[in-house]
């Protein structure tokens, strides 16, 4: 296979789907990951040009991790591990739920981290190979700078997938056996949208007005969270950074999630 290899977590449906279609107009092979959207997946690959499917329930580490080494032993030039997957459950400041929690870190934060670590081992230990070095691009939430209480834990989780972009980006060296001069063939980025799609339960006229809740008033296009992830794989920016596409929401103070200060 002549083309460089992207894996996509949550790749089927919403923003994973738009990742997935900007890197197949671009040449890549496409690998789409799937939790239980197996028909979305199928035939969202049966559009692109070079695509295929892979499952599993992410919220299994173990599993998640055997998944990367599968495909690492036999593709010859991955480069690029967008965790976009993500689950987005209610808990408040004033109520943690446990069920919720234990969710959102295991799936948010924790299987994003060691599918990261997988992906970055050397290749001889069953790391991707990849020509130009690899990137992990985590997709992360304006929250980061703009927090609010609502969803407590998926909050939480966030936050803690954030803290490992740098401490990756700092260990690469580490973690990839000490193969590389100092891990400078690898990169490890954030990507943090803001509001652009309708979410939990949200109506379309609602969305509308919390989209535009940014400082430039606009609704932010999904296709520019795509366009810049496309952009972070050819790893012109230092490993560790993390860049914001949600038109200056992470900017501003917003004491509420803009789904309910939409509402109010």
């Amino acid at each position: 296979m002549q083309r460089p290899a992207v894996l996509i977590t949550g790749g089927a449906k919403r923003i994973g789907a738009v990742i997935a279609r900007r890197f197949a107009e671009a040449g890549w092979h496409v690998v789409i990951h799937y939790g239980q959207s197996r028909e979305a997946a199928e035939a969202l690959a049966a559009t692109l040009p070079s695509a295929e499917c892979v499952s599993c329930d992410l919220a299994d580490s173990d599993a998640a991790v055997a998944m990367v080494r599968g495909l690492a032993a036999r593709l010859d030039d991955w480069r690029v591990l967008v965790n976009s997957a993500a689950v987005f459950r209610f808990d408040s400041v004033g109520a943690l739920d446990v069920e919720v929690f234990g969710e959102a870190m295991a799936v948010n934060a924790a299987t994003p981290a060691r599918m990261a670590q997988a992906f970055l081992a050397p290749p001889e230990s069953g790391g991707a190979r990849a020509a130009n070095g690899r990137r992990v691009i985590d997709l992360l939430d304006m929250k980061l700078a703009n927090p609010n209480p609502d969803f407590f834990s998926y909050t939480m989780a966030k936050h803690a997938l954030a803290a490992t972009v740098r401490m990756l980006a700092m260990g690469a060296k580490q973690i990839g056996g000490g193969n590389q001069a100092g891990g400078s063939a690898d990169r490890i980025y954030g990507l943090a949208p803001g509001a652009m799609l309708p979410s939990h339960d949200q109506a379309p006229e609602e969305h509308e007005t919390s989209g535009r809740m940014n400082l430039l008033g606009r609704l932010t296009d999904p296709d520019e969270l795509a366009d810049a992830a496309l952009f972070l794989s050819e790893g012109w920016l230092a490993s560790g950074e993390t860049l914001f596409v949600d038109s200056g929401q992470h900017l501003l103070s917003q004491p509420r999630d803009v789904l309910y200060l939409a509402r109010a």
